[in-house]
């Protein structure tokens, strides 16, 4: 078992690297993405869950409640996406294992 995790070390490029470095990345990739899905569900789930109470604001003949459902949730989407690529790509070269370009 230990010389077939050896051998994808070598596959990824991680031979030689500091095993609690990669630890800690996994841990930091692991809370990042586990923060990322909770704004997820909130937004998501959330806003389903207040669209009645918010439907009550009518702005430009819409309620409240069908922007957030149709942008707003769409705003925080792609923000969470390029939130979790940028701190990802800063992960890679703080534990250094960033990808070649």
């Amino acid at each position: 078992m230990a010389d077939v995790l050896h051998e994808e070390d070598k596959l990824h490029g991680l031979e030689g690297m500091d095993k609690q470095k990669l630890k800690d990345y996994w841990a930091y990739s692991v809370k990042l993405t586990i923060y990322t899905l909770i704004v997820w569900a909130v937004v998501t789930y959330g806003c389903a869950a207040i669209a009645g109470s918010l439907n009550s604001i009518v702005i430009f003949g819409f309620p409240l409640g069908y922007y957030m459902g149709a942008q707003g949730s769409l705003i925080i989407y792609v923000w969470l996406i390029f939130n979790y690529a940028f701190k990802m790509n800063k992960a890679d070269k703080d534990y250094g294992v960033e990808e070649e370009e």
